[in-house]
């Protein structure tokens, strides 16, 4: 069986769960060691039930717990050798293992697919996960869509896929104008139209789930998110799922 659950989602630290059987992962840890714990509970789960923390990127809201966590329940973490140095995550102080940002890898049955993304970080990569059967992609923290993206995620049987922030609220929002540029550029994040524009690029037939996440708590909102992915897919809006800052997302099964 494959499930995922997202501890949260947002500027303010993001982490995601993947579990396939007896193997569980988080995706990133940018929360401090307590919330981590207090937001693993609430999902019904002990710290010692991660197995390893697999990092996408150096960005503080992803990486900012990482190493508190792992030294204090020894977990192992996977980050790609850009990502490493740029964190500085010691592999001296952590069992770490550096992994190819265009070749799969596995920890216990589950596989991973790592996906080179455009962002403003080191070695910034994104993954689908699989247990063989079904797969989940998880997008966030990209600039722009590309076609190896699109590829990647063509068919996947669930998605968490980013809808940063609405290009109007940007635009009028009071961010500075460099930040603004960042944000919204070819090194930033995605907005609801360019994850629109992602979604109708890949076969989107086999999606049970489907989560907007990492959304601006000041340049976009719910409604936003969920109306521009489905006005792509014809569903109804409520049908698909947010992950959000305070409370994360609760488990989902792929099945």
């Amino acid at each position: 069986m494959l499930r995922f659950a997202s501890l949260a989602s947002g500027s303010g630290g993001n982490a995601l769960v993947v579990e396939c059987g007896a193997t569980r992962v988080m995706l990133d840890c940018g929360l401090g060691v307590r919330q981590t714990e207090t937001r693993l509970a609430q999902l019904g789960l002990q710290p010692g039930d991660i197995q390893a923390i697999v990092v996408t990127h150096e960005h503080q809201d992803h990486v900012g717990g990482v190493l508190a966590f792992a030294q204090r329940h020894g977990t192992k973490v996977y980050a790609t050798w850009g990502t490493q140095r740029a964190a500085a995550l010691d592999a001296a102080a952590l069992a770490i293992e550096l992994i190819d940002s265009h070749v799969e890898f596995s920890i216990s049955n589950l596989q991973i697919v790592p996906m080179p993304v455009p962002h403003d970080a080191r070695e910034p990569v994104q993954f689908v996960f699989s247990d063989g059967q079904r797969r989940l992609g998880v997008l966030t923290d990209t600039g722009a869509p590309t076609a190896h993206i699109s590829a990647c995620l063509s068919g996947v049987d669930a998605l968490v896929l980013e809808c940063n922030h609405d290009l109007d609220m940007l635009e009028q929002g009071g961010y500075p104008e460099w930040l603004k540029r960042r944000v919204g550029g070819p090194l930033g994040h995605l907005s609801n139209r360019q994850a629109a524009q992602l979604l109708a690029s890949i076969d989107h037939s086999r999606l049970q789930h489907l989560v907007a996440a990492h959304l601006s708590a000041s340049n976009n909102s719910p409604t936003l998110a969920q109306s521009a992915l489905a006005g792509v897919i014809g569903c109804q809006p409520g049908w698909i799922g947010v992950a959000d800052q305070k409370t994360g997302l609760a488990w989902r099964e792929v099945r």
